[in-house]
């Protein structure tokens, strides 16, 4: 059973290799971001790179042409000093333009994946949570980094580079064909030859890079999860199991660089088998043609010069394409993020609301996560201003869902939820959002100190606002207990403390955010009764005056509520405050005496 579910796990992964042609469209797309650079470091980049490619060009011609032809074959030694010199300073010439060429292609490239991340972080942050039941934080984190970053040689070296070689080709052709063209038809008849090989091997060297990155986030998925869980690892102790799974998974990680890593080595030993023939040829003809008189020594000298410079290009060319392959490989899924959009949007005339009293109303609500099986039926509640208001039911009778919906986290599938009579896809979300805040059973607490922690509820707060929050919720005893006081660094998640005493903390961060709309998912459910005590007077400071929504299993923390729901597989069965729900009798009532006879028996 364990085999199969480990097995069940290994294709859990929405990741896949997508297959399409190559998308000239998406390259530009991609080269957009170049754009803000347009007039800065790009027109810099490009100017050193020509006149670094010119030099290039020019100096064979000074070496054979003009150096052999005319001073060495004249003997005409002040000849041969100055086109020397006229070399020397050539060479020098390209020397600084080349600096200048990789520092400034590097600068452009580390501001493009810079502004990318930050472009794919900031729109990932705007996504509906629908997006992320879908997809596991690795292969999120993936795409954030390790796809980013394998853009980077693209940016820093190939775009750049492809032009230069490109102009370097172009450039070396023309002045063989001058130089001669029958000698310059026969030294590049491999071309053709070699571009229909090399086209057959694209879309497989297209393909295992799409592999690769779909192995990498495989990989980094279940390294995600596993540092997340290694307690329940450990409790079960499934470390075996756990490490057979990675083993599969970062040997199909393995075995994808191997195939991707084969691909790109096939290519360059190509070219220099062609460039080897191109050699070949211009021994055997060339010598045939200086023989005849229709070549000079020095235009056979600088065709050989220009011939071992014109594969050089087309080798880079071949990594260039590699490189290219990778990035669009990494683009395509970094565009499909990008591309993806909210599945609660916000509508482009959205309403700001002001001076919310926090009266929340449910019209004929339905609700389907997988638009299969209802987690809402017909729902019609109404959530008055300034009430605290519990919902209580078993697993899955839809008492999240319900609150979900009030922070418009999100749609309705049918009807509507409203805030002060208007319909939440009307408001501007951040207008919403800020005047709700949750209190989670599993609160999160950031890597960082006490106070930053408290303070995430309102990053304007002073330090004696955020000491005025945890005072009168009951966490300012505890935290000046601890050594560094307010200024204790917490680990991810809060390990350093208590289950009770991070409750403490998320309920000093939601008052400091003082919403009007306050909702208490289990938020007291892993706090002991002796620490729950202790807070009921910062709760009931934290409830007062704003629309209170409590979810609680312990139905003792609920009986002063004004209004209690009772739910059950999606549907309102009862509501009414608690004497009135248990003079009826009926579910709460059965709720309530299974819930104290549990407690009885322990």
């Amino acid at each position: 059973m364990q085999h199969t579910e480990k097995k069940a796990r290994f294709h859990y992964s929405t990741e896949q290799v997508i297959e399409k042609p190559f998308n000239w469209m998406q390259m530009l797309r991609l080269l957009g971001y170049m754009k803000p650079y347009a007039w800065t470091l790009l027109p810099k980049t490009i100017i050193v790179m020509l006149l670094a490619t010119a030099v290039r060009l020019i100096v064979p011609i000074f070496i054979g042409v003009y150096a052999l032809d005319r001073a060495i074959d004249q003997n005409n030694l002040s000849l041969i000093y100055t086109y020397a010199g006229i070399v020397l300073a050539l060479y020098l010439v390209a020397y600084v333009a080349n600096v200048f060429r990789i520092r400034w292609m590097n600068e452009l490239g580390q501001h493009i994946i810079y502004d990318i991340r930050k472009a794919l972080f900031k729109h990932i942050q705007r996504l509906s949570h629908r997006f992320f039941d879908q997809r596991s934080g690795g292969s999120i984190l993936v795409r954030v980094i390790n796809d980013v970053n394998s853009m980077q040689d693209l940016f820093t070296n190939g775009v750049v580079n492809l032009l230069m070689d490109i102009i370097m080709l172009v450039g070396i052709i023309i002045i063989l064909f001058t130089l001669s063209p029958e000698l310059a038809i026969l030294v590049l008849i491999v071309l053709p030859i070699m571009f229909m090989i090399s086209t057959q091997l694209r879309r497989k060297i297209r393909r295992s890079w799409q592999t690769v990155r779909v192995r990498q986030s495989k990989l980094n998925s279940h390294l995600n999860e596993s540092i997340q869980g290694i307690r329940v690892t450990q409790a079960y102790s499934q470390e075996k199991e756990n490490m057979d799974f990675f083993n599969r998974v970062n040997t199909d990680n393995f075995e994808s660089w191997k195939t991707a890593t084969k691909m790109n080595a096939m290519f360059r030993p190509f070219v220099e088998m062609a460039s080897a023939i191109g050699a070949v040829v211009l021994i055997w003809y060339g010598s045939h043609l200086y023989q005849t008189g229709a070549v000079t020594i020095g235009v056979f000298v600088s065709f050989a010069f220009y011939l071992g410079m014109f594969w050089e290009p087309i080798s880079r060319l071949g990594q260039v394409y590699n490189q290219l392959l990778v990035g669009m490989a990494s683009s395509e899924r970094i565009f499909e993020f990008l591309d993806e959009k909210p599945s609660v949007p916000e509508k482009e005339n959205a309403k700001t609301i002001k001076d919310v009293r926090g009266e929340i109303v449910f019209k004929g609500v339905e609700f389907s996560y997988d638009n299969k099986r209802k987690a809402l039926h017909e729902v019609n509640l109404t959530f008055k201003a300034g009430q605290t208001i519990a919902l209580v039911g078993h697993t899955g009778s839809g008492k999240s869902t319900i609150v979900n919906l009030m922070s418009r986290f999100y749609d309705p599938t049918k009807g509507s939820v409203t805030l002060d009579g208007v319909d939440l896809r009307d408001l501007k979300l951040d207008d919403l959002r800020t005047n709700v805040s949750y209190v989670l059973q599993d609160t999160f607490i950031f890597a960082g100190t006490i106070m930053d922690n408290i303070r995430f509820g309102k990053p304007t707060a002073t330090d004696e606002e955020v000491i005025s929050a945890a005072k009168a919720i009951g966490a300012h005893s505890f935290i000046e207990r601890l050594e560094e006081g307010y200024k204790t660094e917490v680990e991810e998640k809060g390990n350093v403390l208590s289950v009770g005493e991070r409750q403490l903390l998320s309920f000093a961060r939601a008052l400091l955010a003082d919403p009007k709309i306050l909702i208490l998912d289990e938020a007291t459910a892993s706090i002991d009764t002796e620490t729950e005590l202790t807070i009921q007077a910062g709760l009931k400071k934290l409830l007062h005056n704003r629309t209170a929504i409590m979810i609680a299993h312990r139905l003792s923390t609920i009986r002063d509520a004004d209004h209690i729901i009772v739910l059950d597989h999606g549907e309102v069965m009862e509501a009414g405050a608690h004497d009135e729900l248990m003079n009826k009798q009926g579910i709460y009532f059965k709720l309530v005496q299974s819930q104290y006879a549990a407690m009885t028996a322990e």
